[in-house]
């Protein structure tokens, strides 16, 4: 059997912290810490992507208990060497079944270049980038401590996941608070996930779709080059070319949900 890969060289120091931190709050409660997102599918960029992690406990943790495992996590009392961390707390047996709810205990967001957030509320905004989350964890979810991802988290149903990426493309092609060069790279993973069920790396999604799509060819490939760039010198790509590309990402999105009987 082939060993799980390990967290980028710039990463292990921090993530071996964040485990045990995580492990001093939650005691024997701890299932699972999952790294999920960019991390999981070998496409993280050091200075550009975030850390994305899912930690699994049981049973659920008292509220103080998630308080103080935010106050511990959150930068700078941990300094994050990334671009930002986005961790979500779920119980066990929430994970253990497919959904389209947020249902997290904890969603805390921190770090250098990302805006401050710790929620204990699922109800406090949109469902569909944890079902996402979830759908990529269970599929590609790199263990750092406990259970494997697809011991612990089920797959979202494929009818769960189209109606998460119609909402995801339809706040990209709104742009508010996201960089031009990952709303279209975003949609080239949506619609990738649409014509083969699995979820690939943003930039490999983007070269597929450059290659098969030759009317967009110069925008993935120009966001393909702004994504190698830090987030402060990112491009500035063409708001009507972007827009045009995300109403053919929920054109896919849409004949999936149809063939899926959605």
């Amino acid at each position: 059997m082939s060993r799980p890969p390990l967290p980028p060289p710039e990463l292990r120091t921090y993530l071996g912290e964040l485990v045990r931190r995580t492990g001093d709050v939650c005691g024997p409660h701890l299932v699972s810490v999952l790294a999920v997102g960019s991390l999981a599918l070998g496409d993280y960029r050091h200075g550009r992507s975030d850390v994305d992690v899912t930690v699994v406990v049981d049973p659920a943790l008292p509220r103080p208990a998630l308080s103080a495992l935010a106050g511990t996590l959150a930068h700078p009392a941990l300094p994050c060497p990334a671009a930002g961390l986005e961790l979500v707390v779920y119980r066990s047996g929430f994970t253990a079944r497919p959904s389209s709810a947020a249902g997290y205990l904890l969603d805390l967001n921190t770090g250098p270049l990302l805006p401050g957030r710790a929620s204990q509320d699922p109800e406090d905004g949109p469902a569909f980038w944890y079902v996402i989350d979830r759908s990529v964890a269970h599929q590609a979810g790199l263990p750092l401590y406990g259970a494997p991802a697809r011991d612990v988290i089920a797959a979202p149903d494929r009818t769960a996941v189209l109606a998460a990426l119609r909402d995801s493309v339809r706040e990209h092609a709104d742009g508010e608070g996201h960089l031009a060069d990952n709303r279209v790279l975003n949609g080239c993973r949506a619609a990738v996930y649409c014509r083969t069920g699995h979820w690939f790396a943003k930039r490999r999604a983007g070269e597929v779709v450059a290659a098969s799509e030759p009317v967009f060819r110069s925008l993935v490939t120009e966001a393909l080059s702004s994504f190698e760039r830090p987030r402060a010198e990112a491009l500035t790509l063409p708001p009507a070319d972007v827009r045009a590309f995300l109403a053919w990402v929920a054109g896919r999105v849409d004949e999936a949900a149809v063939a899926t009987g959605a």
